[in-house]
C-alpha cells in the first residue's frame, strides 16, 4: 500500500516549490530507493496539467562500480546528453524536481577518495546555467528512506528511526501544518524582508568570527541578497528549495581570506561525508583543505576548473527557522544549510549583481555548500569606510 506521507510532500513539491504549470514538461531526478517519491510526484504533476514527466533515476552503486574499476582518465567524462537533457527542459520552459537525503551512507568510504572526487554525478555542470538563466520553476525536496533515517538516528531501531524521520521532515517542511502554502508564505515574507534589509545596507564586506572561523568575504558593490523565492524569466514563481531558511548573495570571488571552520559534517551527492572541514583561503582561493574524512574527495572537486576553489555563495540563517532547533544533524545539505549559515564553493548566481559586475561573478561547473553557522559565529558587515556592523549574534538579526 502507497505511503499517503509520499502523496503529501509531492503535492508540497509540485504546487508549492516548482508551482508546475498545465501544459508544462516536468524533468524529476531521484536516486534509487526514492522510486515511491518519483511516483508520488509523477502523479501529483499530471494531476496539476503536465504535458510530460521525464524520470531519471541515479544508482550510487553503478558509480561505485565505476570507482573500482574504470581507468583514471575517465572519471570526469560525463555523456553530453545528460546535460542536453537540462538543457532542452530549459528551452522548453519546462519544470524541475529532485530529491534530497542520502540512500547510501557512507557506500564510497573504503575506496580512493580523490577518485571519488572525480565524478561529481548526479550533479550536472549545466545546473548552474540553466538556475542563472531562470529558464525552470524548480524545486528540491527533502525525502525520507530508511538508510538515511538510520543514519541520522543509529541509536533507534530501523522502522522507529524511520517514523523519526519522517516526523522531522514534515515539521520543517510545514507538512505539520493545516494549511501548508500559507504556513511558507508567512515564512517566506519573514526571510524576504531579512533580505532587503541586507540589500539596503550596500556591505562592501562581510566579517565571520567565532567556532574556528575568522574569514572575510568580500560582495560586489551591485550585489542583493535574496531569500529561495524565485521567479522565472517568465513570471512563474517558485520556491527553489523545501525546506528554506536562508538569505544569500554572490560573493566577489577574489575577496575572499582567512581561516572557515564547518559546524556540521558536508554529505556529498554520492553519500560521501566530510567531516571536521577546515578551509584557508588566499587571495579569494581555498589553498588549504583538511577534514578528518573526506578531504581528498572534497580537493578532487576544487580542482576540476578555474572557479571551483572560489565562493560563489553566501548564505545568512537566522534561529526562526524551525530546523536548528530540533538539533539534529541530518548529513544533507539541503536541510543542514538550512540549519546554519554556509559558504559554498563554485558557481555563483548572476541575477544577483547589476550587468557591469555580471562577467566577475564566478564561474564553475560544481556547486557545493557546507555549513559554517552556529550561536558562536558572529556576522559583521564592512562598510566601505569601514565602519563595522553587527548583523547576526547567537542566530538573531541585529539591524
Amino acid at each position: 500500500m502507497a505511503d499517503p506521507r509520499f502523496s503529501r510532500l509531492a503535492d508540497l513539491a509540485v504546487s508549492v516549490g516548482a508551482n508546475v504549470q498545465p501544459g508544462q514538461i516536468v524533468g524529476v531526478t531521484a536516486q534509487v530507493g526514492e522510486e515511491e517519491a518519483a511516483r508520488a510526484v509523477a502523479e501529483s504533476a499530471y494531476r496539476r496539467g503536465a504535458k510530460f514527466v521525464d524520470v531519471w533515476f541515479f544508482d550510487p552503486w553503478v558509480k561505485r562500480a565505476r570507482m573500482l574499476h574504470a581507468p583514471d582518465d575517465t572519471l570526469d567524462f560525463v555523456p553530453d546528453w545528460y546535460g542536453q537533457r537540462l538543457l532542452a527542459l530549459g528551452e522548453g520552459r519546462g519544470a524541475r524536481i529532485s530529491f534530497s537525503g542520502p540512500v547510501a551512507p557512507g557506500l564510497m568510504d573504503d575506496l580512493d577518495q580523490a577518485r571519488v572526487g572525480r565524478d561529481q554525478l548526479p550533479f550536472l555542470k549545466e545546473v548552474g546555467q540553466i538556475v542563472n538563466d531562470r529558464t525552470t520553476n524548480w524545486n528540491g525536496i527533502a525525502c525520507p528512506n530508511r538508510a538515511w533515517a538510520k543514519l541520522v538516528f543509529p541509536e533507534l531501531d530501523d522502522d522507529a528511526a524511520y517514523e523519526r524521520l519522517w516526523q522531522q521532515i514534515e515539521h520543517v517542511l510545514r507538512l505539520d501544518e493545516p494549511d501548508p502554502a500559507a504556513a511558507w508564505e508567512t515564512r517566506m515574507e519573514a526571510l524576504n524582508g531579512s533580505a532587503v534589509r541586507l540589500s539596503e545596507r550596500r556591505f562592501d564586506s562581510l566579517h565571520l568570527e567565532g567556532h574556528g572561523t575568522d574569514l572575510t568575504i568580500g560582495l560586489f558593490p551591485t550585489g542583493i541578497w535574496w531569500a529561495a523565492d524565485f521567479e522565472t524569466v517568465d513570471g512563474i514563481r517558485h520556491l527553489p528549495n523545501l525546506p528554506t531558511e536562508e538569505v544569500f548573495t554572490t560573493p566577489d570571488p577574489v575577496r575572499t581570506e582567512g581561516l572557515v571552520t564547518a559546524s556540521r559534517p558536508l554529505v556529498l551527492r554520492d553519500g560521501t561525508i566530510i567531516r571536521d572541514l577546515t578551509v584557508r583561503f588566499e587571495g579569494g582561493r581555498a589553498v588549504q583543505i583538511e577534514a578528518a574524512t573526506g578531504a581528498d574527495a572534497l580537493r578532487s572537486l576544487c580542482a576540476m576548473d578555474e572557479g571551483a576553489s572560489r565562493l560563489g555563495e553566501v548564505a545568512l540563517v537566522d534561529r526562526e527557522g524551525r530546523i536548528g532547533p530540533l538539533g539534529t544533524v541530518f548529513y544533507d545539505t539541503l536541510l543542514d544549510e538550512n540549519a546554519a549559515s554556509h559558504i559554498a564553493f563554485g558557481s555563483g548566481f548572476s541575477f544577483l549583481v547589476d550587468d557591469e559586475d555580471k562577467s566577475r561573478v564566478n564561474k564553475s561547473g560544481t556547486h557545493i555548500d557546507f555549513m559554517i553557522g552556529s550561536d558562536a559565529l558572529a556576522v559583521t558587515g564592512i562598510i566601505r569606510d569601514g565602519e563595522r556592523v553587527p548583523v547576526l549574534r547567537e542566530g538573531t538579526w541585529q539591524m
